[in-house]
């Protein structure tokens, strides 16, 4: 994904069609933040969710494929992924929990810093969402968008039934109104690679 100017999609569901994309979320998807910036600034700061739910409900946070305990010295950069999950079942997810009991049992693979400086710029990151996280998280980061690669996009949309794009009220691609059912005709046309996603709720 690495144009600089993806198309922009929104779309406007019915309410109960959100948990539709929950697929892409937790397949991954890019979105810009502040990188050069700890994991803690990014969750609470940037993404602004309360410090609370941060240690309560995101249970295991994995950087660049690593498992975290301190996000205060763990640092995001370009091209980063981040994976965010609730509790885990079993003892796999007992050992990657952030600070659990077992977590010394991964240590060998635990993040560490070894790159003391990263300049702050914006840039993408690579972003994806795990089962309880799923609803809570999912509808705000479609709602504020997400990046995915176009051909992608017109996958999903490809295998979406009627009554899926019956229930999308509104279509707006590079701010031309679009039928639903052509959109996937629509966005290889577009000249980008990528896509930039939003997913609105009707009332």
């Amino acid at each position: 994904m690495a144009d600089t100017l993806p198309a922009n999609l929104i779309l406007t569901m019915k309410p109960a069609r959100m948990g539709d994309f929950f697929l892409l979320l937790q397949q991954g998807f890019d979105v810009p933040v502040l990188v050069g910036c700890t994991l803690e600034n990014l969750l609470e700061l940037q993404w602004q969710l309360a410090a609370d739910y941060v240690t309560k409900r995101i249970a295991t946070i994995f950087l660049d494929g690593r498992p975290i305990d301190d996000l205060a010295t763990a640092i995001i950069r370009e091209n980063s992924v981040v994976a965010l999950s609730g509790a885990m079942p079993g003892l796999v997810g007992a050992t990657m929990r952030r600070d659990g009991f077992y977590a010394n049992l991964r240590r060998n693979i635990t993040y560490r810093e070894i790159i003391p400086d990263t300049p702050k710029r914006v840039a993408r990151i690579h972003v994806k969402i795990f089962n309880i996280l799923l609803p809570e998280l999912g509808p705000d980061f479609l709602r504020r968008g997400i990046i995915l690669g176009i051909t992608e996009l017109a996958y999903f949309m490809r295998n979406k039934t009627a009554a899926f794009l019956q229930d999308c009220t509104a279509a707006v691609l590079n701010g031309v109104v679009v039928a639903p059912a052509q959109l996937c005709e629509k966005m290889p046309l577009s000249g980008s690679e990528t896509v930039y996603l939003h997913v609105i709720t009707s009332r």
